[in-house]
Formats: structure tokens, C-alpha cells, sequence
């Protein structure tokens, strides 16, 4: 169990019967392995004396620690996320090695180009499983998430279970922090796909820099039977492919490329594209869709599917939860557009989508905040963009998580232009900022609120209280028809 794994010193037994895998001391038991993982809010060495009490079988840590229970065995590591990440794969029986497994990394386009991978090859026939922000599943049933790539124990047991279920495939997002925690270490991937990289994160991984190595990490990690599918238009793709030992594969709508479309319309009822010399209508919005749209193609023909097929069923495919989904008022014909845009590009992208597709009569509001406890940098550059994209333009909090959420908003106020600030409101109250919006709005306006997207709840000090920018935006919607 312990291949692959650097193991620098062995106190206690080798032989050792373990039922059971576990990051966290108060689940640990008789027959558990525990791994003192050191983390951004606490460092797991302190909690193996409880681990210890609680009758771990095997502790797996960097250091020792000073006293040494008799019944206990310890495992000297040189990573301990790295050792658990291989001990989980060969614990569950290496379920990533029994599935065509496909990653999908990149700043934006993560849950959608994976939700649309689930549900193409459920369509064409296929038991998949799906490892998302929104959602983990297999096939049809739903397991709630927590985080956009689980821990390894978590990751791998799933896995298994999809495995058990009979999937022959599963898609799932590989998130930054992911790569650099060795979420990912000794699974086998069929193949990955890289869609855009912009400013995010940066709370996390401290440089840009840092933030691009992380996601390189995960295509040098790729075997040379996987294939490594990039954005050719954006220009961090061809660094995705610089050490990867795969087949290196490109989509673009701009220029040469192994998988190409040419927008032919961008419009309210979807995208008109040319891929590959056929013509097809798509039921999502958006340039940034189109990237989705190619790069879910490439793969599956990749994976050895038939490219008309494939085309026919993306024709039909709507857009993953809180993904630019839309809420018309039935009265007043507003349209309203629930986005998880919550990075300064994937706010642009939203903006510039609706630009390309209102009316010149209709005004573009714009609700959004930014999240507490992560990167201030982008703050005021997302109030600024809403600023440049909107009529008018309500802040106010998203997750504040424990910051004050007036602080988050005085660092997004920063960024408003003196010439735009007759277009501002500031709300901290998200619910009251939503109303406020809609009472602005007229008849046939567009009113986009960004940042949550999906989630359906508000982190305030640690506290997640129900909230969903989709049911408060129906609410508000049916009250102007009574």
C-alpha cells in the first residue's frame, strides 16, 4: 500500500491491518490509518496524540512526534498529502485505472465543460460519473460537494463507487489548490483539458506565477497514453503542453488548430457556430460557451466518439446550475442572469456576452460582491469592470466568511472611477441589493447577478445561512407582477 510512497523512517509494525483512511483525528479508530496533513488554518501533527487516543492504527506524518505510542506504527513521510493521495489510490483499488478518467482545469469553464461532458456521454449511452463545484454524481444520483476536487481519501473512494456502479467514464474539475495538495497524485488520468487562465487565487498561492505552475502541474503529471487538450487562444495554453509527456492537442476559434469553430452568431436563444465544417446551433450563450463547446468536443472525439453524434447531442445541452442561467419577470420582461462569475475575467466575459446580445433599448444592471477571506487584490478591479459594463451597478456582499463585509466593500468602492460614481449603490444586505436592483430595472432590462452563481447559501463568520440569488430573484420578480 505504501508504493510510491518516499518513506523515511518506519517505527513500529509493517504488518498492519487497516480497514479504514482518515485526515481528520476524530474519526480515527482501531484499524484507521491517520495523516497529519499540514494545512493553511492548522497543521494535522498537532491532532495525532488524538488520533493516537482514539486507537489509530498507523499515524502518517513528516515528523515524528516526540512521544511514541507502543501500539502505534508511524510512518516518516516526506509529503504526507503525497502519501495519502497514493496510499487512498492502492486502499481503493486504483479506481482511476478501471475508468477513462478526464480532468478539467483552467481558471473559468471547469464546471461546464465537465457537467457537459457528463451529460454528453450519459446521452450517448454511457454510465458516467461527475466530480464538480456544483455537484458529484453517478449517473443520476446526486452526492452533495463541498469542495471543487475532494481530499484524496474522499476522491478515490468516490471513485470506487462509480467503479462499483459500472461507470466507464468520469469528468471532473481539478481545481489549483487540488494539484499543489496532491489531491490528484496516482490517479491515471485518460486525458486533460486545459481552458483559460486569468487572475484568482492569488489569496492562495501567493504569485500569478505560482498560480500557472499549479495548473501546468497537473498536465506534467499526465502519462504519455493520455491525451493534453489546450486552448490554443489563450496564451498560457502552449505552457500547459511544454513537459507533458501526453499527445499534445489543441482547439481554437481564432486560429490552427487540432479542433476549430468559427462564431457565426452570438445571440439571446444561443450560439451559431461552424466546428469543424459543420453547422450547428447551440442552446448556450456566449464567446466564452463557444470555448466550452469545442473544448468538450475535442475530447469526446478524442475518446474515440463520433464527431456528428456528438455535435447533435452539445446542440441541445443547457447550461450547467448558476452557470449564465436566465430568469425571465413574466410581466415586465427582465431578464435576469444568475452567474457564478466571481474572478475579474470571468465577470468581463459575462458582461461583454450580454453586451453582444442586448437590445440598445435595454439597460444592463449588475449586482456582485466579492468573497471575504480570499484575494483583495481582485476587488477593485471587478467593481471597475461591472462600472464599464453597466448602467448601474449595486455592491454588496457575496460570502464575507469572517471579514466585515463594509471592509470588502470599501476596497471594491476603491476601484469605481469618479465619473462612475453617480451609477453606484453600495448595499450590504445581499437580499435588499437584489430588490433594490430589480426596482431599478425597467421593462425588457437585463439584470445579472454575479458571484454565487449555484451555491445556496451565504457564509457569514463561519455560519452558512440558506441563501440563492435564483430563488430571491424569482421572489423579487413575482412580486412586481402582483
Amino acid at each position: 500500500m505504501l508504493t510510491g510512497v518516499t518513506v523515511r523512517a518506519l517505527v513500529g509494525s509493517a504488518d498492519v491491518a487497516v480497514h479504514g483512511l482518515t485526515l481528520d483525528s476524530r474519526q480515527a479508530q482501531p484499524g484507521t490509518v491517520f495523516f497529519a496533513l499540514r494545512g493553511v488554518q492548522a497543521d494535522g501533527h498537532q491532532f495525532i496524540p488524538k488520533a493516537v487516543e482514539q486507537g489509530a492504527s498507523v499515524v502518517v506524518c513528516e515528523e515524528l512526534p516526540a512521544e511514541l505510542a507502543d501500539a502505534t506504527t508511524y510512518v516518516q513521510v516526506a509529503s504526507s498529502a503525497e502519501a495519502m493521495a497514493h496510499v487512498a489510490a492502492a486502499f481503493y483499488g486504483h479506481p482511476s485505472r478501471q475508468l477513462k478518467l478526464v480532468g478539467v482545469t483552467g481558471t473559468n469553464g471547469k464546471t461546464t465543460c465537465a457537467t457537459a461532458l457528463h451529460n454528453l456521454f450519459r446521452e450517448l449511452g454511457y454510465h458516467v460519473g461527475l466530480l464538480s463545484t456544483v455537484q458529484n454524481q453517478i449517473d443520476e444520483q446526486v452526492i452533495p460537494t463541498t469542495h471543487t476536487t475532494p481530499d484524496a481519501i474522499r476522491l478515490n473512494e468516490l471513485l470506487a463507487r462509480m467503479v462499483q456502479a459500472g461507470c466507464t467514464h468520469a469528468f471532473m474539475e481539478v481545481s489549483s489548490h487540488a494539484v499543489v495538495q496532491h489531491r490528484t497524485t496516482g490517479l491515471q488520468f485518460a486525458g486533460g483539458i486545459f481552458t483559460n487562465l486569468t487572475h484568482d487565487h492569488l489569496d492562495y498561492h501567493g504569485t500569478f506565477d505560482n498560480y500557472l505552475k499549479a495548473k501546468k502541474g497537473f498536465f506534467d503529471g499526465l502519462s504519455k497514453q493520455a491525451f493534453a487538450l489546450t486552448n490554443a487562444d489563450d496564451k498560457r495554453g502552449s505552457v500547459m503542453l511544454q513537459n507533458t509527456a501526453a499527445r499534445r492537442e489543441t482547439y481554437s476559434l481564432r486560429g490552427p488548430a487540432t479542433f476549430r469553430a468559427r462564431l457565426i452568431e452570438n445571440a439571446v436563444h444561443g450560439l451559431h457556430l461552424d466546428i469543424d465544417g459543420r453547422d450547428v446551433q447551440f442552446r448556450l450563450i456566449g464567446v466564452f460557451n463557444a470555448y466550452n463547446l469545442l473544448a468538450v468536443y475535442g475530447a469526446a472525439v478524442l475518446l474515440g466518439e463520433d464527431p456528428t453524434e456528438v455535435l447533435t447531442i452539445l446542440s441541445g445541452l443547457t447550461p450547467a446550475a448558476g452557470r449564465f442561467e436566465t430568469i425571465v419577470a413574466e410581466k415586465t420582461r427582465i431578464t435576469g442572469i444568475v452567474d457564478f462569475a466571481h474572478s475579474p475575467d470571468a465577470l468581463e466575459n459575462v458582461l461583454s456576452t450580454i453586451a453582444d446580445i442586448r437590445q440598445p433599448s435595454q439597460q444592463i444592471i449588475t449586482v456582485v460582491g466579492c468573497g471575504g477571506n480570499r484575494d483583495a487584490g481582485k476587488r477593485p478591479i471587478m467593481a471597475n469592470l461591472a462600472c464599464q459594463g453597466s448602467s448601474r451597478v449595486v455592491l454588496t456582499s457575496d460570502n464575507p466568511r469572517f471579514e466585515d463585509p463594509n471592509d470588502i466593500l470599501a476596497q471594491m468602492q476603491a476601484g469605481v472611477q469618479p465619473a462612475d460614481l453617480g451609477k453606484v449603490l453600495t448595499i450590504a444586505d445581499r437580499r435588499e441589493a437584489i430588490k433594490t436592483a430589480v426596482a431599478l430595472a425597467q421593462p425588457g432590462d437585463i439584470l445579472l447577478v454575479a458571484g454565487k452563481g449555484h451555491e445556496t447559501y451565504q457564509d457569514v463568520q463561519g455560519v452558512k445561512s440558506d441563501f440563492d440569488d435564483r430563488q430571491v430573484l424569482r421572489e423579487m420578480f413575482a412580486l412586481l407582477g402582483k
